[in-house]
């Protein structure tokens, strides 16, 4: 049990060590001063919060901290983010960002860890930036709408979408904590790019998209189908493209899939091949289907003769076995999840768009850049594949981890 006297007597020793004092708190000394702490398990991880530097802070405030800590604990609420928000408004100002963060804190413990880790992704990268030091009474609809214009711009449309809400989100929760008088975000109905259209419906949502995963894996039907659906959020090509995928494309010594796209063979102004990198993860889909189908043109032959690709309607008709509606997930909709995901996860607009095979200017100069960003596109496509199985397993998943960035 720590008292005055106690803490003006320790002295630092060669390491730093700590002296306890009780529910959680205790005395970090160090040769460069003594500091409060406080550890405590949240959403079953442990964590620590600064309570402040002695003498600067003395042994009451500290514990006066700690009670105060432990009471937002109580009530669901990360302390941790409290402090946070508090940092930001010291002055009492109502910043974005403060209202943000104090939004967040309340809300976070009702939602699932993937989906509080993407919400306050999003507000981090996106919205506090450009909005976080506005005081929330006098934002005004171009300062948001120019924001969210520049993540269309970037190619993330869905996040555009999601930052707008969430934007709106913390607007009300101003309004009703009587710091703002209305949310600005009603103003911007319709101003946006629209979504993907309802035929090329996709999940989205992280925690949905290890949902979709596991579903995947657990599939009873014939080994054909499941490899395919297990192969077509890795590589997120076109469905017919990926129905018609030939062993003869196949490259196993540079882990590549070669290929001209249906869609060009249908257009002789544009020959150019589409490379696509196969992660670990894809080799092991391919390697599990080879015994069945390597004998034969196709990899994924029809079920009743190898003779042809398996059918569209096959994989349409799989993904309704397992419960998903076409409101909800098509073959289509793996591009959609692959897109919104990498543009969220900050992957160069431009190696993404290459990937996906969406040509944008001039076609016939464009034919001679079918390896263009090749290193990248092969960092990005392992990085995808890492990410997958991240949400596949419900492992703790940290989006910067799996970015350009940090590759």
């Amino acid at each position: 049990m720590l008292t005055d006297l106690v803490i003006k007597q320790v002295v630092a020793k060669s390491k730093p060590y700590k002296v306890t004092d009780g529910r959680g708190m205790y005395l970090l000394v160090k040769k460069t001063g003594k500091y409060f702490r406080m550890n405590y398990r949240y959403q079953g991880k442990q964590k620590t919060l600064a309570l402040g530097v002695y003498p600067d802070v003395n042994l009451k405030l500290a514990r006066e901290r700690l009670q105060a800590a432990r009471e937002h604990l109580a009530r669901g609420v990360d302390p941790a983010e409290i402090k946070k928000a508090e940092s930001i408004n010291k002055s009492g100002v109502n910043s974005f960002e403060a209202v943000g963060r104090e939004w967040f804190a309340i809300k976070k413990d009702s939602w699932k860890p993937g989906h509080a880790r993407t919400v306050i992704s999003r507000m981090e990268k996106n919205l506090f930036p450009w909005l976080g030091s506005i005081l929330v009474e006098k934002i005004t609809v171009p300062e948001i709408l120019s924001v969210l214009r520049r993540i269309e711009e970037r190619g993330a449309v869905e996040t555009a979408h999601r930052c707008k809400t969430i934007c709106s989100q913390i607007m009300r929760y101003a309004v009703a904590t009587a710091r703002a008088e209305r949310d600005p975000c009603q103003d911007l109905r319709g101003v946006l790019t629209s979504t993907q259209s309802k035929h090329m419906a996709a999940i989205t949502d992280p925690d949905k998209v290890g949902g979709l995963l596991r579903s995947i894996d657990g599939y009873t039907g014939h080994l054909i189908t499941r490899c395919v659906l297990k192969l077509a959020p890795l590589v997120f090509v076109r469905p017919g493209d990926l129905r018609q995928m030939k062993w003869n494309k196949i490259n196993w010594i540079k882990k590549q899939w070669i290929f001209i796209p249906e869609k060009r063979l249908k257009n002789q102004r544009d020959p150019r091949p589409l490379i696509v990198p196969l992660a670990e993860q894809s080799l092991s889909v391919l390697r599990e289907i080879y015994p069945l189908s390597g004998d034969g043109t196709f990899v994924f032959p029809s079920l009743r003769t190898n003779k042809r690709p398996l059918s569209n309607n096959a994989v349409l008709s799989s993904l309704r076995r397992m419960g998903y509606s076409r409101k909800e997930m098509t073959g289509h909709g793996f591009r959609t999840t692959a897109s919104t995901l990498l543009h969220e996860m900050d992957w160069p607009h431009a190696v993404i768009e290459l990937q996906m095979d969406h040509v944008h200017g001039d076609k016939v100069s464009n034919a001679y850049n079918h390896a263009e960003y090749l290193p990248e596109r092969i960092r990005m496509m392992q990085a995808w594949a890492d990410y997958l199985d991240a949400l596949k397993n419900q492992t703790d998943v940290d989006i910067a981890g799996f970015s350009w960035k940090v590759a």
